[in-house]
Formats: C-alpha cells, sequence, structure tokens
C-alpha cells in the first residue's frame, strides 16, 4: 500500500506541474522546485493548501505514516522504529508484522554499546549505515536516537541511550543525526524530555530543579538540535510540570522552539497525545499512535478522531482556534516533507551490505568493555587450550527480537556460541552447557526468533551439569546478564533491582570454585550487581551487540581486537549507590517522581559522597598498558572568553597496539553555587603502538566553564579558579593542573 500510495503521489507531481501556478522562468510550482531556497517552497506551498488539507498533514494516516497532498503533489511521509536497526514492516493498522519477505536488515549494537566506543567517529559509521538501511526501505524519519540520561540502573529503557553524563551523550549523539540526515532521512531525538523510566510512563509527572533540568537532561537534546540540526524530535510520555510532554509549553514552545530556535517537527510518541486545546498550543505538531488500531475505536475513521484532526478542524471552523497557529504547525510539517520525501537528491541507500555487517561489527568491538582482567585470563591463547567451556543460556539466546519498539527483524544475528566456533575452528574443543533458565520466549510483534529455548531439568541440575562441564575445561567462558524480557531490558517496564537474575549469582559462584580460568561475560544494557566480583579474574560488558554480536564478542575474546570501551555510566555496588534511590527518589507507584538528587548524577553522586563504586563512569581496561605524563597548561591565567588548553602525553607502555580514551574533567574551585566535584568536559580517543607516544591536546571554551543559575535564568560563567583532571576514568585521574579565569 505504501509503494502504491507513493506511486500516486509522484504521479501527482506531474499532474501539479503542469496545472498549478508557474514561476516565470522554470515552468514550475515553486513549492517544487528544489532550487528555490527552502522557506519559499514552504510558503508556496502553504498558500495553495485548504484548511481540510493543512490540517490532514498534522496527523497519522496508519500506524506509521502521515498523509501528504495529493492534489499539489506532495507526498506522505513514512517514519520507522529504530534506533538500532528498521522495524519490520508492519500491517496498515497493527503492530504486527506484515509478513514481507524483503524488510530484514542489519542489527546495530545498541545505543549503550555506541556510547561505550567513546568514538565520535563510530557514531558517525553507526549515522551513515543505519541512515542508509532507512533509505533503502524507504523510510522518511527514522525514531531515534534516544539520549534520556541514566538517571538509574533500574530503567528498562536505558539500553536505548547512551549513558549517565550530558557531555558524553551531545558529542556522540551529533554524528549520528548529522548521518543519518545525509540520506535524506529525518533523526527524531527522543524522548523529549525526562522520560528516565519506563513504570506508569503515562502518569507520572516530573519534579526537577531547572538547574538540573538544563544541565543534566537537557544538553544531549539541545546538542541535536543546535549542532547537529535534527528536523524532528519526539515527545516523551510523561508529564513535567503538570503537561504532558508531548505537548508542554515550557519544554517545547519556550525552550527547544524558543531558546534554541528548533525549526523541525515535534511528533508525539504513539499514544503521547492527550488533550486537543494542549496540542494545538504547547508546541505539538504531528500526531501519531494515539489509537493505535485505527479504524475499530468508535469513529468510522480514527485517525480522523485524533486531536489534531476532526476536533482541531471543528475548532478551526467555529473560530476557537487561530489559523496562524495552524500555519506554522504545518510550515513544519512541510519543511520536513521537502527536507525527506521530496528530496530529490538524495542517495539510495543499500541494506544488508557487506559494509554495514563490517560496520556492525566494527562498533560492537569497539564498544565492548573490559571490566576486570586479573591473572591474564583474556585473552584467550588457543595455542594453549585444547577445552573451552562455554556456559549460559545468553550464550545461544538471539537478543535482537524482544525489548519493545527496538525488536528487530534482523537477517542474521550471529550469537556469542556461533561466533566463538567460527573463531576457534579446529584449534580447540567448544563444549556449550546452558547453566540456567531465563526467557523461552521466541517471538514478539509477530517476529520469531526460529528458537527453541524448551527446558527440563530443574535449577540444581542445570548447575550441577555447568561445574562439572567447567572443571574439566582450561577456560571457562559464561555468558549472562539480562535478556529483552519484560522487567529487564525491555520497554513499558522497569527492573526490581539490581541482581541479576534467574540463579546466576549463585551458577557463577559454582563454577568459580572449581575453575580459575573463568571470565564473565555480561550482556546487558544496565549495571548489575556483582556479588562475586572477587572470585572470578576476568569480567567483559559486551552490551546488546546487534547482528554481529558473536564476532565481535570473539574478537575480544581471542585478542584480534585488543578492547578499548569505556563505561558510559556508573556501575554501582547496590542499588542505594545511586543517587535517586539513596534519596528514595524512584517509586514504582508513585505519580509525582521528585529528582532530589538534582546535578548528582552517576559519577556526580559517588564524587560528592564518596561513594565507592563497582566500576566507574568512564573505566575501561585494556591488553595493554598506558602510561601518562603530566598534564600542562598552555597558561596558567587567561581573561574570560578565552580559551583555554591543556595537553598530556600519553604511552603505549604494553606489548600489543591499542586505543585509549583521555579523558578530561573540570572542577569549579570557587563558584557561588553549589556545583559537582568534577564534570566530564572532553575526551579523545587515541591509537598507539607499543612504545608510542603522543600529546593529546584539549580545548576549553568558555562554554564548558558555566553553570546554570536558575535564579537569574541564564549561563553564568565565573571568574576564579579552575582545575583540570585528566585520566582513565572518573576514579582513575593520572594527572592534575590548575588555571584561573580572569
Amino acid at each position: 500500500m505504501k509503494i502504491f500510495s507513493k506511486t500516486l503521489c509522484l504521479l501527482a507531481l506531474s499532474y501539479a506541474a503542469a496545472s498549478c501556478c508557474q514561476t516565470s522562468q522554470t515552468n514550475v510550482p515553486v513549492y517544487l522546485d528544489e532550487e528555490q531556497p527552502l522557506e519559499i517552497r514552504v510558503e508556496d506551498a502553504l498558500s495553495r493548501m485548504t484548511l481540510e488539507e493543512k490540517v490532514k498533514i498534522l496527523h497519522a494516516q496508519s500506524k506509521f505514516s502521515s498523509a501528504g497532498v495529493p492534489r499539489l503533489g506532495i507526498p506522505e511521509l513514512w517514519a520507522t522504529d529504530g534506533p538500532h536497526g528498521i522495524r519490520a514492516e508492519v500491517f496498515w493498522d497493527e503492530w504486527e508484522q506484515a509478513g514481507w519477505t524483503n524488510d530484514s536488515i542489519v542489527a546495530f549494537p545498541a545505543l549503550t554499546a555506541l556510547a561505550a566506543t567513546w568514538n565520535e567517529d563510530m557514531s558517525a559509521l553507526y549515522g551513515k549505515s543505519i541512515g542508509e538501511e532507512a533509505r533503502f526501505r524507504e523510510k522518511d524519519v527514522l525514531l531515534g536516537p534516544g539520549v534520556n540520561i541514566y538517571r538509574t540502573p533500574l530503567n528498562g529503557r536505558n539500553f536505548e541511550y547512551m549513558g549517565e553524563d550530558p557531555y558524553l551523550a551531545s558529542k556522540m549523539v551529533v554524528p549520528y543525526v548529522q548521518e543519518v540526515q545525509k540520506n535524506g532521512v529525518a533523526v527524531c531525538v527522543k524522548h523529549y524530555a525526562l522520560n528516565n523510566q519506563e513504570t506508569n510512563r503515562h502518569f507520572y509527572d516530573v519534579v526537577v530543579d531547572d538547574r538540573a533540568l538544563y544541565e543534566i537532561y537537557l544538553p544531549a537534546f539541545k546538542a541535536a538540535v543546535r549542532e547537529g540540526g535534527a528536523w524532528s524530535i519526539m515527545g516523551a510520555y510523561n508529564y513535567y510540570k503538570g503537561q504532558h510532554a508531548c505537548h508542554n509549553e515550557y519544554l517545547l514552545n519556550d525552550i527547544l522552539k524558543g531558546e534554541w530556535g528548533f525549526d523541525g517537527v515535534v511528533i508525539s510518541d504513539w499514544g503521547g497525545a492527550h488533550d486537543t486545546d494542549e496540542a494545538i498550543t504547547n508546541g505539538l505538531d504531528l500526531e501519531f499512535g494515539t489509537w493505535t488500531d485505527g479504524l475499530t475505536m468508535g469513529a468510522t475513521n480514527g485517525y480522523d478522531a485524533y486531536y489534531l484532526a476532526d476536533p482541531y478542524l471543528k475548532r478551526l471552523r467555529e473560530g476557537s482556534a487561530t489559523e496562524e497557529v495552524l500555519n506554522e504547525k504545518v510550515r513544519r510539517v512541510l519543511r520536513l516533507i521537502f527536507r525527506t520525501a521530496m528530496n530529490t537528491d538524495k542517495p539510495f541507500g543499500s541494506l544488508c551490505s557487506p559494509e554495514h555487517y563490517d560496520a556492525a561489527r566494527t562498533i560492537a568491538a569497539e564498544g565492548i568493555v573490559l571490566l576486570k582482567n586479573e591473572n591474564d585470563v583474556l585473552p584467550v591463547d588457543l595455542s594453549s587450550v585444547k577445552k573451552i567451556a562455554v556456559i549460559g543460556e545468553n550464550a545461544v539466546k538471539i537478543m535482537t527480537v524482544g525489548g519493545g519498539s527496538s525488536s528487530l527483524k534482523a537477517q542474521h544475528e550471529c550469537t556469542p556460541v556461533e561466533g566463538l566456533l567460527a573463531a576457534v575452528g579446529d584449534k580447540a574443543e567448544i563444549v556449550y552447557e546452558r547453566g540456567y533458565v531465563g526467557d523461552v520466549t521466541d517471538i514478539f510483534d509477530g517476529v520469531a526468533t526460529g528458537q527453541d529455548l524448551s527446558e527440563s531439568r530443574s535449577e540444581d541440575q542445570l548447575i550441577a551439569d555447568a561445574v562439572k562441564l567447567a572443571e574439566s575445561a582450561d577456560v571457562v567462558l559464561f555468558f549472562g546478564g539480562l535478556n529483552k524480557a519484560a522487567c529487564q531490558d525491555c520497554e513499558g517496564s522497569d527492573r526490581f533491582g539490581l541482581e541479576l537474575p534467574y540463579a546466576q549469582d549463585k551458577l557463577i559462584k559454582a563454577i568459580s570454585k572449581v575453575n580459575d580460568n573463568l571470565a564473565v561475560i555480561i550482556i546487558s544494557g544496565n549495571a548489575v550487581a556483582m556479588p562475586w566480583v572477587n572470585d572470578v579474574n576476568a569480567i567483559v560488558e559486551a552490551w546488546y551487540s546487534g547482528s554481529q554480536a558473536g564476532h565481535a564478542i570473539a574478537d575480544v575474546i581471542f585478542g584480534k581486537v585488543n578492547p578499548s570501551g569505556k563505561l558510559p555510566f556508573t556501575f554501582p555496588v547496590k542499588l542505594t549507590d545511586n543517587g535517586a534511590h539513596a534519596l528514595d527518589a524512584y517509586d514504582r507507584e508513585d505519580l509525582s517522581v521528585e529528582y532530589k538528587e538534582g546535578l548528582y548524577v552517576g559519577y556526580r553522586w559517588a564524587d560528592k559522597f564518596d561513594v565507592e563504586p563497582l566500576f566507574a563512569f568512564g573505566h575501561g581496561l585494556s591488553y595493554t598498558d598506558f602510561t601518562y605524563g603530566e598534564a600542562k597548561c598552555a597558561k596558567a591565567s587567561v581573561k574570560a572568553g578565552a580559551d583555554v588548553k591543556v595537553a598530556i602525553d600519553v604511552t603505549n607502555s604494553g606489548k600489543m597496539a591499542g586505543k585509549e580514551v583521555v579523558q578530561l574533567y573540570i572542577r569549579d574551585e570557587e563558584s557561588y553555587l553549589e556545583r559537582p566535584v568534577k564534570e566530564l568536559k572532553g575526551f579523545r580517543k587515541i591509537y598507539l603502538e607499543p612504545g608510542e607516544t603522543k600529546t593529546v591536546e584539549f580545548v576549553i571554551e568558555p562554554d564548558m566553564l558555566k553553570f546554570f543559575d536558575d535564579a537569574k535564568h541564564e549561563w553564568v560563567l565565573e571568574k576564579g579558579k579552575f582545575t583540570a583532571y585528566i585520566g582513565a576514568s572518573s576514579k582513575d585521574i593520572r594527572s592534575e593542573v590548575s588555571f584561573e579565569v580572569r
């Protein structure tokens, strides 16, 4: 139906060119002439539309499309779920897949894995690749990326986001946005804003001070808009200041469109619109999913009953709504259509190409974090082992299916055990034991994994069989963690606790008693508790790594790739080491959620209260060693408004080439408002051969030193002393240097 509809629009383009008012020179209507400036085209098209046509393009016509203006040759818009891959085609009015045979895709790593690369080049590669897949599938709007801040490790949707730090998320989101949109596909950055838990997500009202709002929860969205040039933004489900985020005066009109000058479209999350009058006045432009089964809920056409459909048209006709406000919404939607569906210069894109599989593998491997590696358990030397025990359900479980709207129909997913087998070949024997039973679900929204994970053995028998195998192996690779089931890493629900599910802690402790050469590989998008951390010698965080997960993991396990990922969020020892939980500021049943911790999210909380994390923000080991020199500042004192330049030498003092993420944190020593102990304000990922030294330079711009004074409602650059800390993580500071702003 989509292809047929777009064909009609192409025919209408020819008709419009022949029948509409013409320009004097090109013989083409202005709005169809791509040589004309965008705003002139928008105004010309707007002037030709009827009132009914204007309202029609402001709401959905199907599950994932909105209407164009066929009379004028203006095509419809087609959206697709992301942000890790292009969702399978679904029926017009349903979530179930439509049964197409040519809509399988490459699944890219979850955004936690991308953030863990700490590499903007990887973000650009990610955006380019997923943008090409969206373009090939003829999608106009990609619903992603997500940049909500990791406030609590219980949030079921953290795996879709870019971690706890606003600076890291801001730097990583911009290349993604830019490269996707080079394909003529709009990103839809989500979920704006303060959408930091899934439990009661439609009902809770966030209470947060403006300092935390502006300094923690908004910067990544601002960067996507101001630096990335994002063409659309998705409103969140939750309330803020008593209004739904999808039609919120403060968030949308005052900040997004006012302070940031956003010229794109605010799109509702599916089912996120709740009121016609608020939707009209409070910044919503395009409404999707209000009645998600379309035609069966009390109206002849369910889509015409949307809040920005017939109810809006009725208000316009009776004079209780103005056409001036309507026209501003229509301008934005037309602008989006001209940038995407009517952009004739966009490339053709590509789907499931070798380049995309290579990109998925490269990004996944670079995001894998080596958390612990004592006694050199890793990398596994295949010349010295004969038998490798692989234990754990996550070694064989498909992870691209499930988890909510990011569920994918991957052309292929290489599981960890498949990747290990491919890498080992006949060099060693690999024997598998399940060890625990987790999620046996094999289908989500009509997409099936093809796996039968049924199991008849008891928990005790599974553990006994795993221990017996571990005793006979030269090395044990345990694959556990979380999965995409409800109340784990899954949209619509949050975790109940920090611990590993399915008796995995008991299993790991049992295995550790019989084999010292044990590496625990965690598959998750969230931090987990590790009561066995001192019982095992090697721990790896491997994330949800998409189509090439198994190959990427094998690359790291066997040393083909030297791990260089760093944690984009803190792993606390226990739940109350996290600020939201220490202050009882997270309650599943509370519909008023107060962010009592304010600015002190993640490592900021750990620094302020001297809480020792399990693994710190920015932590990640390598198979080689890096030695840091002494940090130096070009000038110890600079005038306000001038850049500050800090440099440090870093040497690969080990025996293997590798990459290191050099991190810059800043402390304001004299602020008149309380500030965090230190904050990330720079990072560089460098590659070094053994014995090689590179000088890493940071330019500290004035804006990086500012804080938000909520009483004045402005960003303030204060004179005084600052300290620059440079290190390998937020807890592993190698050198520091002070400077003064006059």
